[in-house]
């Protein structure tokens, strides 16, 4: 029987499949085995990721329909079915995080800490209150009239306002004005004297509006938040990248409405007044009970004295395999033998020293990176700049199109310029989304490269949260493989014959079809067929179809896809043998690591890349094989271990909704995260 594994009904939605993933994080603040706070912090997450969804996702889908270009997504879906489908599960999201923060919110009350509103306070209270907001509310806010003489002004996105309803005494007519609530410069939880208790800022500027408009009556405070289009709209016909995209950063700031959220005490005429001036739809309002925004709950997450309602400390250890080698350095270190090292469990530092070590070191003669994201106060970029003052060629890709972390690169890529770094930054029509050093160091034996290829960003801050998996190599091929590669980036060469390292846009894709295609040949000699991968999102069309046919042909397909999953799992005749699962847990997972058993030669890769057609089409990415024996080993245990975990897990149904995995009664409790930090601690490894 001819299957065709392209047919509409075999996939699910984009935007819903990352709407389940959110609500999997939200779940987890319902789980009581996750300490109070940091149940709290999964809210926080939840309203951070969604407000990211709507600023990029959801502003492209109206981008799209506006076009009025014909369009379906791969589950069929036209531009306006995807926006309705959205708009459905996104209210009911809004409104299980309401629920899922009175919950804990409440939980935290009989801790002790509690958010209170100024009309429950005693009079103590509110005098101190009253002080408070006219030394330092009242002197920074600044009314604005709603009149013909006044329009409605610009709002930026994610800012908090009140919308105002009053009337002068005496006078029947109704006027209008906004209150911005400055929590940009202020904390949004403002705390009172003593104990643990707090004021949301917007309730103490409704509790003296009347300040603002001496001489009026105030009938209506209504907390609004908007959030615009943020999508970044780069001209690949531009003459200067870095112009183009700083130009575009400014358009940014002034996108389109595409929701606005609103306290659930809002009239009907203020919420038509608001939907109207900011030409939404009624689908694009959303009725929020508690305070909107709650991405702020995670300062909140961090109060100070309740350590026994966060996750207990956690200390990344020494990498192990580095540790048991001995060597007087780095470098003896990794010409004895690959170095494997998977963040957070083990330090972050160890990459840090690297390139530190590099930059001082007399016989180091160049260092060449591509950087994606890096934090405002990165070691890195110090030891770059050290390198290029001592005298080395210091040659960094900056993509400055890494969403949101554009102006902070392009800061830091001005920064290496001026100590002296030759900066290139990305390539038009291209992200640059690789993650690779290499070292070129003057030895006894010659030049020799060494390089450090990884599933994460050189970012110190985001290596403490997220699971990322990094290798250290001197091995030949892969050095002159890194040499092409850079000089592939920076100059006009075409691309090299490839030694080891596989290349987005150019053979990854190819290098992963075939070794579905290998698996499928296996079965269909009737021997075993297995293949595995972990990833972030699963999306790419041409793949799903491969696998769906590996899954007709016998291959048992194990997928680790932390978010975004199309492929639907478990239907007859097309995916009985594949079987998707999620883990949502203290870190986010982010490694990226295939296997095929490839008739027991047992292939395994490390990769930069998800199966998305952006990552395979337009972005340079890359992925590396593992060859070290010990190494092929860990990964397959790491995988093993997310595979076994029934704490953590949640497991895809073929209509593309989750069950948490369940730990049968006599069975093991696993929960992958855990285990490999209790690993680390004992100075182990898997495998």
């Amino acid at each position: 029987m001819d299957i065709d594994f392209k047919r509409s009904d075999y996939y699910l939605n984009r935007e819903c499949t990352w709407l389940a993933f959110n609500h999997r994080v939200l779940r987890e603040s319902k789980d009581a085995s996750n300490p109070l706070l940091e149940r709290l912090r999964f809210i926080a997450i939840a309203c951070s990721n969604l407000d990211e969804f709507f600023m990029i996702r959801v502003a492209g889908l109206k981008h799209l329909l506006a076009s009025e270009t014909p369009h379906r997504d791969i589950s069929g879906l036209t531009p306006k079915g995807q926006l309705d489908a959205v708009a459905n599960r996104a209210h009911e999201q809004m409104h299980a995080i309401d629920r899922c923060l009175a919950r804990v919110l409440s939980a935290l009350e009989a801790e002790g800490i509690r958010i209170t509103r100024p009309n429950a306070i005693d009079a103590k209270e509110l005098l101190w209150l009253t002080e408070f907001f006219e030394c330092e509310i009242y002197p920074i806010v600044t009314p604005m009239a709603l009149d013909p003489t006044h329009p409605f002004p610009f709002l930026a996105s994610k800012s908090l306002n009140l919308a105002v309803r009053l009337r002068r005494a005496g006078e029947s007519e109704t006027r209008r004005a906004i209150l911005p609530v400055p929590a940009p410069v202020l904390d949004r939880l403002v705390k009172l004297p003593g104990a643990p208790r707090f004021l949301c800022l917007e309730d103490i500027l409704s509790h003296f509006a009347v300040r603002f408009f001496t001489g009026y009556e105030i009938l209506e405070t209504t907390p609004f938040r908007v959030t615009r289009d943020a999508d970044l709209t780069i001209r690949e016909d531009a003459d200067d990248l870095l112009v183009e995209v700083e130009k575009s950063l400014e358009r940014r700031k002034k996108g389109a409405a595409v929701r606005l959220e609103i306290a659930s005490s809002a009239s009907d005429e203020t919420r038509a007044f608001l939907k109207r001036e900011l030409e939404l739809q009624e689908s694009d309002i959303y009725t929020g009970e508690g305070p909107l925004g709650c991405a702020f709950f995670s300062a909140l997450a961090n109060l100070e004295g309740f350590d026994p309602l966060r996750y207990a400390p956690f200390a990344p250890v020494p990498s192990l395999e580095l540790a048991r080698l001995g060597a007087a350095s780095i470098w003896d270190a990794i010409r004895t033998r690959d170095i494997l090292v998977h963040h957070p469990f083990e330090r972050f530092q160890t990459v840090e020293d690297f390139i530190r070590t590099a930059a001082s070191d007399p016989y180091v003669l160049a260092i060449k990176q591509t950087l994606y994201r890096v934090s405002s106060r990165s070691p890195i970029i110090a030891a770059l700049e050290e390198a290029a003052r001592n005298g080395k060629e210091v040659t960094v890709l900056m993509e400055v199109k890494a969403r949101f972390d554009e102006e902070n690169n392009i800061l830091m890529a001005h920064r290496l310029e001026e100590a002296g770094c030759h900066v290139i930054y990305g390539i038009l029509g291209l992200k640059t989304h690789s993650k690779i050093t290499m070292v070129i160091r003057r030895e006894e034996t010659g030049i020799r490269r060494y390089c450090h290829l990884a599933t994460g960003n050189y970012n110190g801050s985001t290596a403490k949260i997220y699971t990322d998996i990094g290798l250290f190599t001197s091995d030949t091929e892969i050095g002159i493989d890194a040499s092409g590669f850079f000089n592939f980036l920076s100059g006009f060469s075409d691309p090299p014959v490839w030694n080891k390292l596989i290349v987005a846009p150019l053979n990854l894709r190819e290098t992963i079809l075939a070794g579905i295609d290998r698996e499928i040949e296996h079965a269909k000699h009737g021997e075993k067929a297995y293949l595995a991968a972990k990833m972030n999102a699963l999306l790419d069309k041409g793949i799903i179809a491969k696998l769906y046919e590996a899954s007709a042909a016998g291959v048992r397909i194990d997928l680790i896809v932390r978010g975004i999953c199309v492929l639907r799992p478990g239907l007859p005749d097309v995916s009985e043998n594949i079987r998707v699962r999620s883990i949502v847990g203290r870190f986010l997972e982010h490694s990226r690591i295939t296997y095929f058993r490839d008739g027991g030669a047992s292939k395994i890769y490390i990769s930069s890349a998800d199966w998305m057609p952006r990552n395979l089409n337009s972005r340079i990415e890359l992925m590396v094989p593992v060859e070290d024996k010990a190494h092929k080993k860990r990964l397959r245990a790491i995988l093993k271990a997310y595979l076994r975990d029934n704490r953590k897990a949640y497991l895809m149904r073929s209509d593309g909704s989750y069950v948490r995995a369940a730990c049968r009664k006599g069975s093991e409790a696993i929960a992958a995260q855990d285990l490999l930090k209790e690993t680390a601690g004992k100075g182990a490894v898997l495998g």
